[in-house]
């Protein structure tokens, strides 16, 4: 398979995790009830499966990541998958903001490709599964999990693909798995058959070839974005802009003067001992809302921007 149809296949999972064929970087998602609890990036890897401590660890240790030091003081929590993380504010923030990164992509596309692609592709091999489209379903389940227990159900009930074809194996297997989906008794399970529906209508198209264009629930893939690349953000100074933020003890320094000074310039009475206390954070909160951001009180790439810094 060439890298066109790789690029596409892949970009049809991606519309399933992100809703977009490029993906998204930034995506962090909360679902409640959701066993995998904090999901992140482009194929949303999990807190709970350990996946996404593997892929932050790795973007820590990357060369030029701007936001290292900030992710760099979640890594131990990352590892105990601790669920607490669900609702970390400024994690969320900070994984957000990480997906312009290009050290941040890299290492996602680097890892998903590791994690996920090759052990499809390689699944696929053994299986005389040749197809992009083949493939591409192959990937999904790697992706959305229990490939292996619903290849093994339908060897038992279809044969092997060897036996059959792959056409029919693969057509039987979307089938085994839009009705193990359906029947879930994990509601959220139960809500991403359209996964399955798509590759249904992929299969009547009888689109084996991936040939663009396509359409994957109502999002058209083609030439141009497999050919996008997402945005970025460098530095130019090559240095991270560290995170401002409400701590005990409360942060201090010369960043922390100079957003004093700039509230101060958008109309803000304020001390500028340079000192991030309570009532910084309270006015911060309340230029984030004027300004129609993340009204976190937390101080990033957004809100320097908004107030010129």
């Amino acid at each position: 398979m060439g890298e066109l149809e790789k690029r596409t296949a892949q970009a049809i999972v991606n519309i399933f995790e992100s809703g977009k064929a490029a993906g998204d970087y930034g995506a962090v998602t909360v679902l409640a009830g959701d066993s995998g609890h904090l999901t992140y990036g482009k194929a949303q890897t999990t807190l709970a499966s350990g996946n996404l401590y593997l892929l932050i660890k790795a973007y820590v240790e990357s060369a030029g990541a701007l936001y290292a030091s900030a992710l760099k003081e979640y890594l131990p929590a990352l590892k105990r998958c601790e669920a607490s993380l669900d609702n970390d504010a400024r994690l969320r923030w900070v994984l957000q903001e990480a997906g312009a990164d290009p050290a941040m992509q890299d290492v996602q596309d680097g890892f998903f490709d590791r994690v996920f692609w090759k052990p499809s592709a390689d699944a696929a091999r053994a299986l005389g599964i040749k197809t992009p489209l083949g493939l591409a379903i192959v990937y999904d389940s790697h992706i959305h999990g229990s490939w292996r227990y619903l290849k093994g159900r339908v060897e038992e009930k279809a044969g092997k693909a060897a036996a059959i074809g792959e056409k029919r194996w693969i057509t039987a297997y979307v089938g085994e798995r839009k009705a193990w989906l359906a029947g879930h008794d994990n509601r959220l399970l139960r809500r991403t058959i359209y996964r399955m529906e798509a590759f249904e209508e992929l299969i009547a198209s009888g689109n084996w070839s991936l040939a663009l264009p396509l359409t994957v629930r109502g999002v058209r893939i083609d030439s141009d974005i497999i050919d996008y690349h997402p945005p970025v953000r460098v530095s130019a100074e090559g240095a991270e802009e560290r995170l401002l933020l409400l701590k005990s003890p409360p942060m201090t320094g010369e960043d922390v003067r100079a957003l004093e000074e700039a509230l101060k310039r958008h109309g803000y009475v304020i001390n500028t001992d340079g000192v991030f206390d309570e009532n910084l954070e309270r006015i911060v909160k309340d230029f984030q809302q004027l300004e129609r951001l993340t009204a976190d009180g937390i101080v990033g790439a957004s809100t320097r921007a908004a107030l010129g810094i």
